[in-house]
């Protein structure tokens, strides 16, 4: 720990893989969480930005009996969430609107939502 910092906190992933290497379960946990112990997740998206290279890095998972129906909804959530977490992060509510509308067209296009008539 460096001088400015007051605490670490820790997130763990666990995954367990079949002989193809393929996950089959997956758990995460972190040391300032909701729960006391490992949480089951179906699938996980993790993105880092590299400061100094100025790219991103990501870690995607999904357990091998994921259906396409609960892909298809995770990323319906997933593309809202990034909205919600593109506003907090810049304040650019125009931007994290338009990411939302194609939240929403995404989401109407696999049949998850309907708007109707607009």
């Amino acid at each position: 720990m460096n001088s400015k910092t007051n605490r670490t906190a820790e997130i763990k992933l666990t995954v367990d893989l079949d002989e193809n290497d393929l996950p089959t379960r997956i758990e995460w946990h972190a040391s300032e969480g909701q729960t006391n112990g490992p949480v089951s997740c179906q699938s996980m998206m993790l993105s880092v930005w590299d400061n100094e290279n100025q790219t991103a890095a990501a870690i995607d998972l999904w357990i091998k009996d994921t259906t396409v129906d609960e892909m298809n909804l995770y990323f319906y959530q997933v593309i809202h969430k990034l909205g919600d977490t593109y506003l907090r992060a810049t304040k650019n509510a125009d931007m994290a609107k338009s990411i939302h509308e194609f939240g929403d067209d995404f989401g109407e296009n696999l049949g998850l939502i309907s708007r109707g008539a607009q």
